[in-house]
């Protein structure tokens, strides 16, 4: 895997922050930048529809987490947990899909009931979000650990699209279902945010147009 920053490659032990921090020649620097910002403001939802093999490699999954890592986090409290969900256990979570589906609306058809077993069996590397929302020292407020769960996953998007991976979160109804909490262990504290869905792009859709800075910026 090439990283986005020349100084960096995945595997690293060395902190982004600490490397940024090191004596770049200011073009590299520069360059380093432009790079980046290109990822950003080109990242996109890729439907796990059409994410397909390969996922990423454990030595590249090992640094998204990584930039997971690096999220703002008020109080240091690390309000997320990240649970992988392997091969041989995505039929099981397709089980919970559908008898959570069953629960909601008892009159759901056999067609409906596979789409949501299938739901399981589609991106690569599939991940579900946890977000510890339960009283907490010291006390930060729940928004704010929220913003750091966001930050976190937006980090992790990114990295997948910085290594040449679509990328796309996922959620809907069994989020809630006391049958999805039970499978992932759930604390009283944690809620289920969304899956993380990440895989090589079969095919990429039209890029988006970004809406206008001055259509969410304001001056006081």
């Amino acid at each position: 895997m090439r990283s986005v920053f020349p100084s960096i490659e995945a595997g690293d032990p060395v902190s982004l922050g600490a490397a940024a921090a090191r004596q770049i020649p200011v073009a590299d620097a520069e360059s380093s930048a432009a790079v980046a910002l290109e990822w950003i403001c080109t990242r996109q939802t890729i439907s796990p529809k059409r994410l397909v093999e390969p996922g990423p490699t454990a030595q590249e999954l090992d640094a998204i987490l990584r930039c997971a890592a690096a999220a703002p986090d008020h109080g240091l409290l690390r309000p997320w947990r990240f649970v992988i969900v392997p091969a041989q256990r995505r039929a099981g979570l397709g089980e919970v899909f559908a008898a959570a589906l069953i629960d909601r609306d008892p009159g759901a058809t056999l067609e409906q009931i596979e789409a949501a077993r299938e739901k399981a069996q589609r991106a690569p590397l599939l991940m579900l979000v946890v977000a510890q929302l339960g009283a907490a020292e010291p006390p930060i407020p729940v928004l704010e650990r929220m913003v750091s769960v966001g930050a976190a996953v937006q980090n992790m998007l990114l990295a997948a699209h910085a290594m040449g991976y679509g990328a796309s979160l996922t959620s809907g109804q069994a989020m809630t279902s006391p049958r999805l909490r039970a499978l992932f262990d759930l604390t009283p504290g944690e809620e289920a945010v969304c899956f993380v869905n990440i895989g090589t792009v079969a095919k990429r859709k039209a890029a988006r147009l970004h809406p206008a800075v001055e259509s969410f910026v304001s001056v006081l």
